[in-house]
């Protein structure tokens, strides 16, 4: 029986560690051939790492919640040359050899699981101690045990052990406090590097947000009159986004300083238009990218964004779709989000953000008039755009969204 190690895949340089977030198989179990059989989640994306051969999943390194890194032995994979695998009705059935591999895998011990760290397995022989079915141990079998008995006790009442199905103990990730109304529970991977990004921002740009408003009832009559026609060509529903994308491009061309990006002394500038599109998802905000979105048509925008959406709650999305924009857009208005103050995503130099569709009473041509209005929000760089640009090119953007036949001339 030949042993393959389970291999963590080479992650980007960006990237140092990633979090084993979920097994999919129990030590013993059978797996198949490209099986997807661990998820680990970076500070971008959640990674599915499948079984590079068939066999037995004979033991696991790392446990759920544990860090890992390039190229680090997930678990052991048992590979026989003398399984067969019989099919009944389209189902594996698994012939004595690996029925017998299987009962001895379920028969393994705590004292054979060698990974656990010194700190842990203290911990893990405290709780033995205290889960033991002998009430009447004295401090003396304890501390044969334990180095310091107050610490463990202190952390014995703070930290949550769970049981694996290989009779481990593992550190439960939710820690409990003192105070039953209150739960810690560690950062995310992804959820830290957005909070990295976010005070790398402060620290190295000089933020300054401009607003205007749209009035969004010329765009409104164009989605209204051409949605079902639109639904049924593209097979996709017309949404606000792709009209915004395409005035932020026509705005870019004609302002290109905000379609740069800062590097230490330098300015780029960027001649292909990559327009970052926030999309919120359950596990933190992501950024991915309409790259050249200059030659991409409204249908193109439209579905390309909910690919995103859906792959981004799925944790699938690949580090490519996450580089290079050059300019982002965000539309806090799906939340209800009147008035915002967007932060640059780096090293951008400016962002646009969208908010509620409200009908307020606005004055056109000395009349009182109930319209869709929208405001709108730029942040940009101060330390590279001057106030005079970005109010400009915010003023052209509401004037392509009041008349978007623009677009056409």
């Amino acid at each position: 029986m030949k042993d393959i190690k389970l291999l963590v895949p080479d992650l980007p340089e960006s990237i140092s560690t990633a979090i084993l977030l979920k097994w999919k198989k129990k030590c013993g179990e059978f797996v198949k051939l490209d099986e997807i059989l661990v998820e680990i989640e970076t500070d971008k994306i959640i990674l599915e790492i499948s079984a590079p051969i068939a066999g037995i999943l004979h033991k696991k390194i790392f446990l759920e919640g544990e860090l890992v890194k390039s190229k680090d032995i997930l678990g052991i994979i048992q590979n026989s040359n003398n399984q067969i695998i019989l099919k009944e009705k389209n189902k594996p059935v698994i012939i004595k050899s690996i029925q017998k591999n299987l009962k001895q895998s379920k028969k393994l011990k705590l004292h054979n699981i060698t990974h656990l760290s010194p700190s842990n397995r203290r911990l893990q022989r405290f709780h033995e101690l205290h889960n033991n079915k002998n009430r009447n141990l004295n401090l003396k079998e304890i501390s044969k045990n334990t180095k310091n008995i107050s610490n463990i006790n202190h952390f014995s009442k703070n930290l949550d052990f769970k049981k694996n199905e290989n009779n481990s103990y593992q550190l439960n990730l939710s820690i409990k406090s003192h105070n039953d109304n209150i739960q810690k529970i560690p950062m995310s991977p992804i959820r830290k590097k957005i909070a990295e990004r976010l005070s790398l921002t402060q620290k190295n740009s000089v933020m300054l947000t401009t607003f205007n408003e749209v009035n969004m009832s010329s765009i409104i009559k164009i989605k209204n009159k051409y949605c079902d026609f639109f639904q049924e060509k593209y097979n996709i529903r017309l949404g606000y986004m792709s009209f915004f994308v395409k005035a932020v491009i026509e705005a870019l061309k004609k302002f290109p300083i905000l379609n740069s990006s800062k590097e230490k002394d330098t300015i780029i500038y960027h001649k292909f238009y990559n327009i970052s599109i926030a999309v919120a998802t359950s596990r933190g905000l992501l950024t991915p990218v309409l790259k050249n979105a200059q030659n991409m048509t409204m249908s193109d925008i439209e579905k390309k964004i909910k690919y995103f959406s859906k792959i981004g709650e799925s944790g699938k999305l690949q580090f490519e779709d996450l580089q290079d924009g050059t300019f982002t857009i965000t539309n806090g208005g799906i939340f209800g989000s009147l008035f915002s103050t967007p932060i640059i995503n780096p090293p951008q130099v400016a962002i646009l953000g969208m908010n509620n569709i409200q009908k307020r009473p606005i004055a056109i041509q000395d009349k009182i008039k109930i319209q869709p209005m929208m405001y709108l929000s730029l942040t940009y760089d101060h330390q590279i755009i001057d106030g005079q640009q970005s109010i400009k090119f915010l003023k052209y953007i509401v004037e392509i969204l009041q008349d978007f036949s623009k677009i056409m001339l």
